[in-house]
């Protein structure tokens, strides 16, 4: 059995505004009706793979374990990291946590925002890297490259490409220059890196034990520490803040010799930008891809995508244009500058822009909410309870607030009263009420917010109760 490590971290700042810190990519169907992280946990299930095991933040947590449940998968573990540390410390973390257990244990680590068009053919080449993993080998997986890439690091290999064989790995080449990548392409001798991996946990603590030395005591501490939290793994605050931050890479692979890597050609790509998206995506006769509420006339390769229901994005006469349009930002560039799509987020943060990092959808444990005003005094909001959940007992000091039922059952507390508001039915809370939000059905419950008062931040909360565990 292959243990799936997957990695959900990261801010996928060249897929703004879709992608931003609060949500990024990986949560989003870019390409399909599933989120790239669901399509990774789906891609590493069944025959030959036990639970997954997720490193994401705490932001993420119950997104991760909302989106594993809407596909009826059951991690194996989720461990939070208390700050990011690159992707060596991670898989340093999981591995130590295997070895509790089984130390044979084939682990493989996969970044959660990848696409794989066939899962199957992928799957068929993590069985082919199987038997050089057991073997004591460090499998790394290499894609085929279809151009020159300049985005992406290069794996040289010791011998030219035969099927999904093993092969010996050469060195690691970084990131080249135009030049370099097209004489890389021509030569038959050089893959993607694509960052994933397939190894024992006893090779790969060997190998940290040889090449990294230095991570395995704050990692261990790290984890020896840890604290059980609704189901997560809180890896400790303190050890893991004293953590180097380096990539597996860095850290492990270029330095060791027992490097194998299994030829991928079925298809890959990490969506490192918009351009990727059209690429990836689905195209009609003149190149233009269109999503949602798009539309598209005497366009020419180019993206349009609209990702509100309410907002329509019409593109007349557009060439090689990439257009994203959200309820609070929309994206327009030339689509031969989608890498330089990271800039405006750095153009935003400098003018202290919400937009640069908060996606308009605030993901909460217990749903979601968006707001759908905001004016002096008074801000109105969209909330979404899932079924059987509950929002903090709770108090405020500068507002009140007016619920209005939409859809389904809310049970409501206001101080010591309790009572049931059924859809197209309201109630009040006053400013200073210890209140509560609950939905006891087993459908969604969406109800209008009406904020009134003198201030409306999400820092006026005074916590009572909550079974999040939320300060």
């Amino acid at each position: 059995m292959i243990t799936p490590i997957l990695l959900c971290g990261g801010s996928g700042t060249r897929l703004w505004p879709l992608s931003r810190k609060s949500y990024p990519k990986q949560f989003s169907p870019l390409i399909g009706d599933t989120s790239l992280f669901q399509a990774s946990a789906q891609r590493l299930s069944g025959d030959g793979f036990s639970a997954p095991l997720v490193l994401t933040n705490s932001d993420f947590r119950f997104i991760v374990t909302e989106q594993l449940a809407e596909i009826g998968i059951d991690p194996g573990a989720i461990l939070i990291e208390p700050q990011g540390r690159n992707t060596a410390p991670a898989v340093l973390a999981a591995a130590l946590l295997l070895e509790k257990t089984d130390p044979e244990a084939l682990m493989l680590v996969a970044p959660s925002d990848h696409v794989v068009p066939d899962p199957a053919a992928f799957r068929e080449a993590v069985e082919a890297g199987a038997e050089a993993a057991n073997a004591g080998q460090l499998v790394t997986f290499g894609i085929t490259p279809d151009h020159a890439e300049t985005g992406y690091g290069y794996l040289e290999l010791g011998a030219r490409i035969d099927g999904l064989s093993p092969l010996p790995l050469k060195r690691f080449v970084e990131k080249p220059d135009t030049p370099r990548a097209e004489a890389m392409l021509a030569d038959g001798r050089h893959l993607w890196n694509a960052g994933i991996f397939l190894f024992s946990v006893r090779t790969i603590l060997e190998a940290f034990r040889e090449h990294a030395p230095d991570l395995i005591a704050p990692v261990q501490a790290a984890l020896d520490d840890s604290k059980p939290d609704l189901g997560f793994l809180r890896l400790d605050p303190a050890a893991w803040g004293s953590v180097q931050e380096i990539s597996i890479d860095y850290a492990v692979m270029e330095h060791a010799s027992n490097l194998s890597v299994v030829p991928f050609s079925a298809g890959w790509s990490d969506l490192g930008g918009w351009d990727t998206v059209w690429r990836e995506g689905t195209r009609d006769e003149r190149g233009v891809g269109t999503n949602g509420h798009a539309t598209a006339i005497d366009c020419e390769d180019t993206l349009l995508r609209s990702e509100d229901e309410g907002l329509e994005v019409v593109g007349i006469g557009l060439k090689d244009i990439i257009t994203v349009a959200m309820p609070d930002a929309v994206l327009v560039a030339d689509a031969n500058r989608a890498q330089d799509v990271r800039k405006a987020v750095s153009a935003l943060k400098e003018k202290r822009a919400k937009q640069a990092e908060t996606f308009p959808k605030d993901h909460r444990p217990w749903g979601w909410f968006e707001s759908l005003a905001i004016g002096d005094r008074f801000q109105v909001k969209r909330i979404v309870v899932h079924p059987g959940a509950a929002l903090s007992l709770q108090s405020h000091h500068h507002r009140a607030e007016h619920w209005i039922v939409v859809e389904g059952t809310a049970k409501v507390t206001i101080d010591d009263r309790e009572q049931l508001v059924s859809e197209n039915q309201s109630v009040y809370i006053p400013l200073g009420a210890i209140h509560r939000m609950e939905n006891p059905g087993k459908v969604p419950m969406v109800l209008i917010e009406v904020q009134t008062g003198s201030y409306l931040g999400e820092d006026d909360i005074i916590r009572y109760e909550d079974v999040y565990a939320r300060g």
